[in-house]
Order: structure tokens, then C-alpha cells, then sequence
């Protein structure tokens, strides 16, 4: 089965998707910066989204992945981004130190080490199912590829990865 997104919807979510995550990083260290580098092109070739800037810390890359489907229990991790241009997915190319995975609707944010994620997940890879969605942009469409990945096991197995709650008031609590 196959989802169909449209690219002003799909630019909205990753907009309200970034905006949870600086609250989520501002709230783990009040003092740090948090810096939005999702347009410029050196970040994009990246993987990266935002930079966390913490004292007496290196910075670490943000990745953020925005999802609207919080009741299926998976995890969507890109494998190919644009199946047409064959362009590889997130999830396999980017830098980011950390996988900020947000669904929407529960205003639910999940921290993901990316590297221990990554190791984690293609150590199984032929064990997931894979799906695809369709993106409009104008007249024209481009297809994604990625992997379902059933949240639980990542949340139990993977060193580090824990979820929390963003309260629409900004209040964050671990789940």
C-alpha cells in the first residue's frame, strides 16, 4: 500500500515536526542553542537539520523526521528518497548524531542515537516491510521508499532511544 502526500503538506509537518524538536532540545539544556540549518545546502547534503550547540559539549547534527501516522506502531526509515533520481534515503546517508523521530498528532518525540539506530536496523534489514509513499510537487510526483520498523523494538534494543511527551503548553515528560 501506497501513501500520496503533497509537498506543501509534507513541508508542514517537518515544520511543526522541527519546532517540537528545539522545544524537546531547549528543554534537555536550557542554555544551549539550537541552530536551523534545513536550507542551507553544506546541511542538506548532510542529513541535517539542526545543529545543538551545548556548553563545554561538541556540537551535535539534528536530524528530524516529522510523522503523521503515530497509531501504526512503526517507525517510516527512508531507504530512498526519490526512487525516479535514485537519490538514497536519510536514514542511510546522514551525518546527524541524533534521529529526532516526531509524530504529530500525540505530540510525541522519540530521541534516536542515529549511528546505534542505523548499525541496529541494518543488522535486520531484510526483516522489515517495506512501503512506499508518492510526494506531489505541482504537476509532477516522486516516490519514497523506506522500511517499517516496529517502535518497541527499536525503544528495547537500541542504546539510548527513549520517547517523550510535548505537553501543548510546552511541558516535556519522559514516557
Amino acid at each position: 500500500m501506497s501513501r500520496s502526500y503533497s509537498m506543501t503538506g509534507v513541508r508542514g509537518s517537518a515544520d511543526r515536526a522541527v519546532q517540537l524538536a528545539r522545544s524537546y532540545l531547549q528543554f534537555q539544556d536550557s542554555t544551549g542553542q539550537v541552530h536551523d540549518v534545513q536550507d542551507d545546502p553544506r546541511f542538506q547534503q548532510r542529513g541535517v537539520d539542526l545543529l545543538w550547540e551545548r556548553a563545554d559539549e561538541p556540537v551535535l547534527g539534528v536530524e528530524v523526521k516529522g510523522d503523521r501516522q503515530a497509531n501504526r506502531g512503526n517507525y517510516f526509515f527512508e531507504l530512498i528518497s526519490n526512487l525516479e533520481r535514485e537519490s538514497p534515503g536519510c536514514f542511510l546517508y546522514s551525518s546527524a548524531d541524533l534521529l529526532l523521530y516526531v509524530f504529530l498528532s500525540p505530540r510525541e518525540l522519540h530521541h534516536l542515537p542515529m549511528n546505534a539506530t542505523r548499525e541496529w536496523f541494518l543488522a535486520r534489514a531484510k526483516s522489515f516491510e517495506l512501503r512506499t509513499t508518492r510526494t506531489r510537487v505541482g504537476q509532477s510526483s516522486y516516490t519514497t521508499v523506506g522500511a517499517l520498523v516496529p517502535i518497541k523494538d527499536v525503544l528495547a534494543q537500541v542504546a539510548g532511544a527513549s520517547r517523550f511527551r510535548i505537553g501543548v503548553e510546552g511541558q516535556i515528560s519522559a514516557l
